[in-house]
């Protein structure tokens, strides 16, 4: 009895195994014969397709993008447009200089001209439905140009502990060519915007600049390195109380007559640090027109690079006192 129940359960197994197979090869085969049909209709899909200017005169400099890109709209059946999307390089459609090219050191090739040039360069099959921008614009000039700074922009903050202590670029200045006009706007080139946050090492980047309508920029990748130091509460003693405006033989005298600086800075900042960096002053002008006992001083000049300065005092108490001068007997 064990045997025949055995068997009959092997049988139906197997049966069923065989029918499984067999309407999986079919779906396999009904999902072929969809795929093949829906392929071979016709579609309309947005792709990207470079432009490049050519037969630029050699004294001539195109200052717009060199990988400017159209979208354009083509039409072609579905097998053929799997194979534009996937294709990893796509001929760019080439724009000649000397037919579009106006005396005002702009060019432009209206969309009626821009989709001739594309359906030329398109298999026979496939048809570009619509363009954008409707009307390509490239700009040139006769080799104009201006050497300026480069500068970072955006949010680059370390870790709160931390504080950026010096900032270098490589290169720091870059080639800009462009129309006379332009040029004469353009002083400083930024980055596109940086995003770095929370660091406490040094940070090295390579940031590409900010593109300018109608400008070249060479180059237009720039490496930029954020010195970071640690933060730490110091002071400078020992700086002396200078008078301003004093009448000729006369000297001022302040009690106390050095002070106290406090700030926030980095260690290494603090080591290179003096009181010589600092001006603490007193203004005869103002205490002239003022009875008090005491005068207020006030910091002048601090060294780049700190924080938070505070003095531990803003009053003083003062003497003017007369000098002896070459003149008197």
């Amino acid at each position: 009895m064990g045997d025949v129940t055995k068997n009959l359960r092997r049988y139906l197994l197997g049966w069923v195994n065989r029918e499984f197979l067999i309407f999986l090869f079919f779906l396999f085969v009904a999902g072929i014969f969809w795929l093949l049909t829906t392929l071979n209709e016709s579609f309309e899909q947005e792709m990207k397709i470079p432009v490049r200017i050519v037969n630029v005169p050699k004294n001539v400099v195109i200052t717009s993008g060199d990988n400017d890109t159209l979208r354009v709209n083509v039409r072609d059946k579905g097998i053929s447009l799997i194979t534009y999307i996937y294709k990893k390089d796509i001929l760019p459609v080439d724009i000649d200089f000397n037919r579009y090219a106006h005396a005002d050191g702009t060019g432009s090739v209206p969309a009626s001209d821009m989709l001739r040039l594309i359906n030329a360069h398109l298999p026979a099959s496939a048809k570009a439905a619509s363009v954008k921008p409707e009307t390509t614009v490239f700009y040139y000039n006769n080799g104009e140009k201006k050497t300026v700074p480069v500068a970072y922009q955006g949010k680059v903050e370390p870790h709160q502990l931390y504080f950026i202590s010096s900032v270098t670029y490589q290169p720091d200045s870059i080639t800009v060519y462009a129309s006379e006009d332009k040029l004469d706007s353009i002083e400083k080139v930024f980055t596109e915007a940086l995003q770095y946050q929370d660091f406490r090492d040094s940070l090295t980047v390579k940031a590409r600049l900010k593109r300018i309508e109608g400008a070249k920029l060479v180059p237009d990748i720039v490496t930029i390195n954020f010195q970071t130091d640690m933060l730490t509460e110091v002071s400078i003693d020992n700086i002396p109380v200078v008078g301003l405006n004093m009448p000729p033989g006369t000297r001022l005298r302040t009690f106390p007559a050095k002070l106290s600086v406090s700030f926030v800075t980095g260690m290494k900042n603090y080591q290179n640090m003096s009181a010589a960096d600092f001006l603490i002053v007193a203004d005869y002008n103002e205490i002239s027109s003022d009875s008090s006992s005491q005068c207020n001083v006030y910091l002048r000049k601090q060294p780049e690079g700190i924080q938070r300065v505070t003095m531990k005092t803003q009053q003083v108490d003062y003497l003017i006192e007369k000098v002896a001068t070459d003149n008197q007997p």
